[in-house]
């Protein structure tokens, strides 16, 4: 009798514990939980950017291998290796910063599986240089240089994955 009594508290101990989730004390370790494939969140692989001069625009176009992760877009006053801070040299004199998170342009091995240009110099009516700029803890960034102030959109396509900013043509001049 006395040994169903203390099976019945450690069954009702485990159970009050399950109940309340994985409280640990500050310090504490757990192992991670085994994940199956069809719940593991695969990281975004950044693959490529390519660009192309329509009519009104430029369009410079970011592929993605897996789910788009969230994106920014952001005019900067230069344009910086992460993370290595060295100035990236494109010419131009505005630039936006596009920033991929989480992402990588690596797989598991470390080996780069963005098969786009590092740097190179365009000659559009907008667009003037793509870099690569950054593949760094989670976070792609991708760097665009521009002659004139960019007036932009963006835009997250679906099957392919990809993100696109599309550049409106300086005044006065066309593609």
């Amino acid at each position: 009798m006395h040994h169903r009594h203390t099976l019945a508290a450690v069954a009702a101990g485990i159970l009050l514990i399950a109940g309340t989730g994985a409280t640990l004390p500050a310090g504490a370790a757990a192992a991670p939980a085994p994940r199956s494939p069809a719940t593991a969140t695969a990281t975004a692989l950044v693959v490529g950017a390519r660009w192309s001069g329509h009519t009104t625009f430029d369009r410079l176009v970011i592929d993605v291998r897996g789910k788009l992760p969230p994106v920014t877009v952001h005019q900067v006053r230069s344009l910086h290796y992460d993370p290595s801070g060295k100035k990236v040299p494109l010419p131009g004199k505005y630039f936006l910063e596009i920033r991929l998170s989480p992402a990588a342009a690596h797989d598991g091995a470390g080996r780069s599986v963005h098969h786009g240009p590092r740097l190179v110099r365009i000659a559009l009516p907008a667009l003037k240089g793509v870099a690569l700029t950054g593949d760094f803890e989670g976070v792609v960034t991708v760097g665009a240089a521009f002659d004139t102030e960019p007036a932009f959109k963006t835009l997250r396509l679906h099957a392919p994955e990809r993100f696109v900013v599309d550049i409106a043509h300086p005044v006065g001049r066309r593609g």
